[in-house]
């Protein structure tokens, strides 16, 4: 795993303006980025914002990860970041101990020691940057998909919310499954597990990040040829399939990696300067042996 300073990509810059003064604290950074990603937007299982530091602390960069892990942890500490700022919390029940990383022992409570014995803050944007507008158009743009509306919008938010309803752009009508899934490949890296006909004809596609179970009866109520998704349950996807559904599995990981291109950008929206945003690079966790043949 290495770290590298990220050219930041424009990501709906419509949405995302650079107007603001750099915030100074760990405290106002989280403030700034809630208002991009609110709070109320999360489900209400979740954590959102400053999960392990002190909100008073300086600014002195930040880290970017899918994750919280020790090793993060310790990069963000080595390049100066007084935040570690991740998509997925660090932990969702609660810690009841706190040690130091110990071999063969498991628990998230070694990331929040090593965090705080380097005063690195640990930040989080989860399921309300999923819900965002700017996360919602990732992978359709991705994969060349035309976004059309959200498959399950918030409440108070219709503009937001849970997977992408895609249309095929007009030059590619009659693109079928098994080309899709090719795309896919060819644009993260990895092969995905694909569950349905390879010569399906796609007409309306469902995108979404992570894990898409509960989004399966939604894709079906809308009349969708295909999900791509992160992942679903695997009984659950033969049950969908019997029912007409395709499902294009990228990995749960491989499908929220480039929102931490989102977070990067939203963090040089709110005035952290481009050359104390780094990204630390967590797309090697795991290999297949197909990946890894020379």
């Amino acid at each position: 795993m290495e770290a590298s300073s990220h050219n930041i990509a424009q990501i709906n810059s419509d949405v995302l303006s650079n107007t603001q003064t750099c915030p100074q604290t760990v405290g106002q950074l989280e403030a700034a980025l809630l208002n991009l990603f609110p709070r109320q937007d999360a489900c209400e299982w979740d954590k959102t914002g400053i999960v392990v530091g002190d909100p008073f602390a300086k600014l002195t960069g930040v880290a970017i990860a899918l994750d919280a892990t020790i090793e993060a942890v310790r990069i963000a500490s080595e390049l100066g970041a007084s935040v570690l700022l991740t998509h997925h919390p660090v932990f969702l029940g609660g810690v009841e101990e706190v040690h130091p990383y110990i071999q063969g022992r498991i628990g998230t409570d070694a990331v929040v020691y090593e965090a705080i014995s380097r005063g690195v803050a640990l930040m989080n944007f989860h399921t309300c940057l999923d819900a965002s507008e700017q996360a919602l158009r990732v992978l359709p743009s991705m994969l060349k998909l035309e976004f059309d509306s959200v498959l399950q919008p918030l409440d108070a938010a219709p503009q937001k919310g849970f997977g992408s309803i895609c249309s095929l752009r007009p030059e590619e009508a009659g693109l079928n499954l098994s080309q899709l899934a090719a795309r896919c490949v060819a644009v993260f890296g990895r092969v995905p597990r694909v569950w349905g006909n390879d010569k399906l004809a796609l007409n309306k596609v469902v995108t979404s990040t992570g894990s898409a179970s509960d989004l399966l009866q939604a894709c079906l109520d809308a009349r969708c040829d295909c999900l791509v998704c992160g992942e679903v349950r695997y009984h659950a996807a033969l049950d969908v399939l019997a029912a007409g559904l395709s499902i294009i599995e990228l990995g749960h990981d491989v499908s929220e990696l480039p929102l931490c291109a989102v977070l990067a950008s939203a963090a040089g929206s709110v005035g952290v300067p481009e050359d104390e945003i780094h990204l630390i690079d967590q797309s090697h966790n795991w290999w297949t042996p197909e990946a890894s043949r020379r």
